[in-house]
């Protein structure tokens, strides 16, 4: 099996290339070839042996022949514009989140006609930005998507299309809404959430924080591993008949203030004395009033959320954490 990973040098791409490289196949079938694409790459990604690297952007058209010549029978394409740097720069956004994805879309469907196979799968890491808000409480699979920001409107776009494409026979969709990820690392990432890593860096390490939203603001929280478990799950469960192809994956919804207390117990810290709340109402209505999810039609394909607020956290910020459920593959 060829499998591909755009975005594989980001955040959430080198956690699936981890651990596509550790687990070494889909769905009971081989990984023969593991191919990362992205502008550049971070040491853990291409210091990883046995996987191939394509430098370059999405919407170049000698990526795209690359792409048509591996025709990968999976793709897993996280490659994006985040969402702040999309809203400040919506052309650019529209070139990389849309343009570009639907040209990969094309490639990926004409490659597999060719090949006269099975279509390829594509699992899209998509967002729970393609709600809106506010949000009505609780968010069910037939919630209106009002998407506030050009990152939202765009990822739904990518959801309609590849869905139209799967109706058709040429691709085998699966969109997955993401929530925010953490422990992103501490430098610029270009998104309105980075608060949300932050305040576990600063936390775990003892280090005073200035919350962007309010002690009772929550969110929906998943780590980068259990997030790449997903994806990697994403392309392997059976969707049956559902034709938008689209579902949020569980979360762990958390206050500021449980995050705060999880925080202070697991690394000993004085959370309440080193936390200094400063809400910015903007910030706060976006990532500071998610409601209850109603996410069992995601749980009843096997898509998971990190179990614990201890689990979230420890996993989030401990490359050695294995959860209770390592077992099972799920660690």
């Amino acid at each position: 099996m060829k499998v591909l990973v755009t975005g594989g040098g980001g955040f959430i791409g080198a956690a699936l290339m981890r651990l596509l490289h550790a687990h070494g196949a889909i769905g009971g079938r081989a990984i023969d070839t593991l191919v990362a694409l992205d502008r550049r790459f971070p040491p853990e990604v291409s210091g990883i042996p046995g996987i191939a690297t394509i430098e370059g952007d999405l919407g170049d058209a000698d990526v795209q022949r690359a792409i048509a010549q591996l025709k990968p029978d999976v793709c897993f394409h996280l490659a994006a514009v985040p969402g702040g740097a999309a809203e400040a720069d919506p052309a650019l956004s529209r070139r990389v989140n849309l343009d570009a994805t639907l040209d990969l879309f094309d490639t990926l469907a004409g490659a597999g006609v060719a090949r006269g196979a099975q279509p390829p799968v594509v699992v899209y890491a998509s967002t729970i930005a393609v709600y809106g808000s506010p949000l009505p409480d609780p968010v069910t699979p037939s919630t209106p998507t009002r998407p506030p920001m050009v990152y939202g409107a765009h990822k739904l776009a990518c959801e309609i299309l590849l869905a139209d494409f799967t109706r058709r026979g040429l691709l085998d969709g699966r969109s997955l809404r993401l929530p925010g990820i953490v422990a992103r690392p501490r430098a610029p990432s270009g998104l309105v959430s980075a608060f949300m890593s932050e305040a576990l860096h600063a936390l775990s390490a003892g280090e005073p924080f200035e919350s962007p939203v309010g002690p009772m603001a929550t969110a929906w929280w998943m780590s980068a591993r259990r997030c790449a478990q997903n994806l990697l799950h994403g392309a392997a469960m059976d969707p049956g008949g559902d034709t938008q192809r689209a579902w949020p994956v569980p979360v762990l919804r958390l206050s500021m203030t449980e995050l705060v207390r999880t925080l202070s117990h697991v690394f000993g810290v004085d959370g309440e004395r080193l936390v200094r709340y400063a809400p910015q109402p903007a910030v706060e209505a976006i990532f500071g009033r998610y409601p209850v999810l109603d996410d069992r039609a995601s749980r009843a394909l096997g898509l998971r959320d990190d179990g614990t607020p201890e689990a979230l956290v420890r996993r989030a910020l401990d490359d050695a954490f294995q959860g209770p459920d390592a077992a099972a593959g799920w660690g």
